[in-house]
């Protein structure tokens, strides 16, 4: 576990963030193609889901999250965590786009890696405000003021029939086309990195998964376990135990961060 404290030009207190953050391989699978990467120091959450061919999955997400996570790194050492939002946009897109590149060519070159990608989805963790991330079915949410909210839209196939109607939402949790996403990391020769902002205020708690997690675990119980009066860490081991008591169908992982009040130091007489 670990956190970051950021310093504000603003008359809002500054926030310190703590994360924490646990990857499992799940009941049911060999290998775990699922990668998490945290640095606090960044203010960067990283989470992927790999897919396509023997072991292809495991190398597709391990770099993405490797590579996103230099490339981001050497931009920040020279924006800093003052940075304007829509810069960090940018970084985060160039290294989404660096991170494609690097996967899709390791995929054309590499038989046993043909045809492998990775869904993504993260947090960029700034002063006062949250740069939400995503690519494909990997999620984010929050819980604010005792609700928890999904903040990203599946890039999926199911996601599209639900918005046209053509299923129920009831129909939707055993859909055959829940997995089969519509956007990945290392697919095509480009690919857009799906983002939006958020003001963070004290108390905030966002939770990046994989499809291991939301597809095991219902909202209800996400939002008891996330709200269950426990360190962050022990939090991520409630909701990677919930998955796989529920069957642990596929791999779990799961990234938490949460807001607070900096302690402001006090100056002596």
């Amino acid at each position: 576990m670990a956190s970051v404290g950021v310093s504000l030009f603003s008359t809002r207190p500054p926030l310190t963030w703590e994360f924490a953050s646990l990857t499992d391989v799940g009941r049911t699978r060999a290998h775990n193609e699922d990668a998490v990467h945290v640095d606090p120091a960044l203010g960067l959450a990283l989470l992927a889901d790999g897919m396509g061919g023997y072991k292809g999955g495991e190398v597709a997400s391990a770099m993405a999250v490797s590579l996103m996570h230099a490339s981001f790194g050497r931009w920040f050492a020279q924006a800093g965590m003052q940075a304007p939002s829509r810069v960090v946009r940018r970084a985060l897109q160039a290294a989404t786009d660096e991170a494609n590149s690097s996967i899709l060519h390791a995929g054309m070159t590499n038989p046993e890696l043909q045809g492998m990608g990775t869904t993504l989805v993260l947090a960029a963790f700034r002063p006062q405000r949250v740069v939400v991330g995503h690519i494909g079915d990997s999620r984010c949410y929050r819980v604010r003021n005792n609700k928890l909210e999904l903040l990203t839209r599946d890039h999926s196939l199911r996601q599209q029939q639900l918005d046209a109607g053509a299923i129920t939402a009831e129909e939707a949790l055993n859909s055959p086309t829940r997995n089969l996403v519509t956007r990945a990391v290392g697919v095509e020769a480009q690919v857009l990195l799906e983002m939006h902002e958020h003001s963070a205020r004290p108390g905030d708690l966002y939770m990046l998964c994989s499809d291991g997690l939301s597809e095991m675990v219902s909202d209800e119980q996400l939002f008891t376990l996330l709200e269950h009066d426990v360190g962050l860490q022990k939090k991520a081991s409630l909701l990677v135990a919930i998955a796989n008591e529920n069957g642990g169908r596929d791999n779990i992982s799961v990234v938490l961060a949460s807001a607070s009040v900096a302690e402001t130091p006090r100056t002596g007489r």
